[in-house]
């Protein structure tokens, strides 16, 4: 932090925290960091080190909460967040240094400080720079120094710092929530380590006596106060604990652990047996060593400059610095394939950062299961925030979540493939009789339309499997068909359409709560020949009756697959972006927003296929539909006019999706607390009320998430460095495209054939979202053999 800067800060606590009245103390904002040089460890108060300033005596409310009770909760209706300054995350993008970098960076520990000094003095990022190098060819010279840039980046710089100021932080909101200020509460108090016989502890390290370093001490209330903001005690301190508090000098001291996450089971069992042995020793004194989880979550914060990693995700302007956010670390750490998971998560949980690289390290967030479920209010110049849910890793250390960059990275790019392209172009056909109108052409070249396209198949051999006569839900529609004296099936059409989206639309953006996927089905004539010969013919009461036999037993599992099923994921994904792209249109329409220029351009080059899917073409999903269609990837021996063959099936289509604001009253009831999670989620990642959903977010205009009580200063341009480290050359950071064409008024989007969305009475329009059609024919009377074959073994 600069010194400017901490002057203002300092300057800005101390008018906030001027007005001292006999019933209290306001203590609020993120505090003023003093240096440890101003006092030595034992003297320094807490009040001038975390808020600026010293008080008198401690208002009424003051002390550690719970303290009376051996382990005890803050309630989760106040549970909160804290900033903590994460500076060196602006340097997430340095590439690593060159031959004539590492030269004039240095390899010594003395080259480190002299560019530390320069930094602070002129605040220029280019000595910022040479810093980090200097710290980075000074471990690499180590045996066990790690070698590879971007792992001792993100790791042993970002990492350990932000596990070091998250402390802090952690530190300066304890004792501003519980009001430890005046002259008897200090911070950071040393204490000599004896243990009960009065005989000095050695540190096996240094060979010297112990000191045990207490980050709160209380003479008056003779309490040792320790701080940890990630629930877990350390081991080292814990032993030199029983020593202190079992020495006849401190055996009227107590001890209180403070947490600010879910305290671990270990750290409870070893406080309670500790308490209890203090009890007996102590002629039956309660509550000498207690815990109170005072459940916090700590924000980390920069400000991005020329050597942040460029991301566009979620970001309309690739003029800007990029999406920054929590969610676009994470999939960042994540492996691309579980192997490499499994390796960065090894190398993760050896760094200690798992508090904050997120909860179970970089492998702790189920990826598969990621889907947007809210965006801000996108306001000109500023982007938008937005958030998104997926559960947890259930063994992260041996199946850790992988690929979320690709996930994060279709969700965003299908959101702009909504907004950029006319609702009239959202459809995929799968037609044996219409090979010439398999989707629009440019929405073909999108991963959006590939993974509609792609769903639609999957459907097909999905229905295919669960009408095998043979078994499960098949046998029970055959069997009916059989006692309805049917002797076959009939072509059918299956469309996929969402059933009404549950969202909740607030001023400051919309909650999508529920987005559920239906399967609808329908008779239909394909003049494709019928691939199994069958010559069967229906009556429309017998076609009637079979597709109710349908509807009964085959369609309930398909929908359930496309609703749950991991084949279906990305469709699900894809889908919640188009839900949050239709808000932004409605959003966009009252005012301009940074997202005009691509509403309806028609230009979805920034959005191109996904460098895995490069090759793929629409053409090659129909000839796959074709393949199965006429030769079976699910089959059935069968007889057919006494010949041997194999009888095959398939069938897909997807329509529309409309979506329904629910009241506050019931967004409150069913979804408590999800709103100040959401807004936390883009600060941090965090458990949507401490359960195994994540939500995590970020910023879509590359600005750090703001702050009312200590929001960052807009920094003044930096000018590109003359000496020492250039600005990262164009091969090194993703180069911004030009704006996408178009001018400061959309064009009218074609009508939606579909209607009007049903007025919920809600204040707040929310628009209709197209639909997004797909036809697929199935040969449904392709097993006429099995009918006949059974009337006849049968009859």
């Amino acid at each position: 932090m600069s010194n400017s800067l901490r002057t203002r800060i300092r300057a800005r606590m101390a008018a906030c925290l001027a007005s001292i009245a006999a019933a209290g103390i306001l203590v609020t904002g993120v505090p003023a960091f003093q240096s440890e040089a101003d006092a030595a460890p034992g003297t320094i108060r807490c009040d001038k080190k975390w808020l600026g300033k010293e008080y008198g005596s401690p208002p009424a409310g003051s002390g550690i909460q719970g303290k009376n009770q051996p382990f005890s909760q803050r309630p989760q209706n106040e549970w909160d967040d804290y900033w903590f300054e994460n500076p060196s995350h602006a340097f997430d993008g340095l590439k690593a240094p060159n031959r004539a970098q590492s030269d004039l960076a240095g390899d010594t520990d003395a080259d480190a400080q002299k560019w530390k000094k320069k930094f602070e003095a002129t605040q220029n990022p280019k000595y910022r720079v040479l810093e980090i190098y200097a710290r980075y060819n000074v471990q690499a010279k180590k045996s066990t120094g790690i070698k590879t840039w971007g792992t001792w980046l993100d790791q042993r710089l970002i990492g350990y710092e932000a596990n070091r100021l998250k402390g802090d932080g952690f530190e300066a909101k304890v004792v501003r929530d519980f009001k430890l200020v005046g002259p008897d509460w200090i911070c950071q108090k040393d204490v000599p380590v004896f243990d009960k016989d009065g005989k000095p502890v050695i540190d096996p390290k240094t060979g010297k006596q112990a000191v045990r370093k207490y980050d709160a001490y209380n003479a008056k209330t003779k309490e040792f106060v320790e701080f940890k903001s990630n629930g877990k005690h350390i081991a080292k301190q814990f032993r030199y604990d029983n020593h202190v508090l079992r020495n006849q000098q401190y055996s009227d001291h107590k001890l209180r652990l403070i947490t600010g996450d879910s305290t671990s089971s270990n750290t409870v069992k070893k406080y309670a047996t500790l308490n209890k042995q203090l009890e007996a020793e102590r002629g039956g004194k309660q509550n000498q060593a207690t815990i109170r989880e005072h459940r916090s979550t700590g924000a980390p914060r920069w400000r991005p400059n020329q050597y942040t990693r460029y991301n566009p995700i979620m970001n309309p302007d690739p003029r800007r610095v990029g999406s920054i956010g929590p969610i676009n670390d994470a999939a960042f750490r994540s492996g691309s394939t579980p192997g490499t998971a499994r390796q960065i998560q090894h190398q993760y949980r050896g760094a200690n950062g798992n508090g904050v690289f997120g909860r179970g390290g970089p492998g702790g967030i189920d990826f598969s299961t990621l889907e947007l479920n809210y965006v801000g209010s996108p306001v000109k110049g500023k982007g938008l925030d937005y958030s998104f849910k997926a559960d947890y890793a259930k063994d992260p250390d041996n199946n850790p979540g992988w690929g979320g960059k690709a996930r994060l990275q279709l969700a965003s790019d299908a959101m702009f493939t909504w907004l950029a392209l006319t609702p009239d172009t959202f459809w995929v056909n799968l037609n044996p009789d219409q090979p010439d109108k398999i989707m629009d052409k440019t929405f073909g070249k999108t991963d959006a339309g590939r993974v509609l396209l792609e769903a639609d198949l999957e459907m097909k051999h999905d229905y295919a499997k669960d009408m095998d006569p043979r078994e499960g839900v098949g046998k029970q529609y055959w069997d009916a068909m059989q006692a309805a004296n049917i002797p076959c099936g009939h072509q059918i059409r299956l469309w996929i359409v969402p059933k009404t989206a549950k969202v909740r639309v607030e001023k400051d953006g919309i909650y999508i709560l529920d987005a559920p996927l239906k399967v609808n089905a329908e008779p239909q004539k394909v003049e494709y020949p019928d691939p199994n010969g069958s010559d069967c013919k229906l009556t429309e009461a017998q076609i009637r009756t079979s597709q109710s036999l349908v509807d009964q037993y085959v369609i309930p599992d398909v929908e359930k697959k496309v609703n749950t099923g991991p084949a279906y994921a990305d469709l699900r994904r894809v889908y919640s972006s188009r839900v949050a792209a239709e808000y932004i249109r409605d959003q966009d329409k009252d005012r301009a927003t940074d997202f005009r220029p691509i509403i309806n351009s028609n230009n979805v080059a920034r959005w191109p296929l996904s460098a895995e899917h490069r090759s793929w073409t629409p053409k090659k999903t129909w000839d796959a539909y074709m393949k199965s269609y006429t030769e079976g990837d699910y089959s059935y021996p069968c007889n057919v006019g006494g010949q041997n063959k194999t009888c095959v099936m398939g069938g897909v289509d997807f329509s529309k999706a409309p979506k329904r604001n629910i009241t506050r009253v019931r967004f409150d009831l069913e979804h408590p607390r999800l709103d100040k999670n959401t807004k936390t989620s883009v600060k941090t990642e965090t458990a949507y009320r401490d359960t195994d959903t994540a939500l995590i977010g970020g910023n879509g205009s590359g600005e750090p998430a703001g702050g009312d009580d200590d929001p960052i200063p807009t920094p003044t341009p930096t000018p590109t460095p003359t000496d020492g480290p250039s600005t990262p050359s164009p091969s090194d950071t993703p180069s911004p495209q030009p704006s996408t064409p178009g001018g400061d008024k959309p064009t009218p989007p074609a009508k939606d054939p579909d209607g009007d969305l049903a007025d919920t009475g809600s204040s707040t329009p929310v628009g209709l979202i197209a639909g997004i059609a797909a036809a697929l024919a199935a040969a449904g009377a392709a097993l006429t053999w099995w009918m006949r074959r059974r009337k006849a073994t049968t009859g």
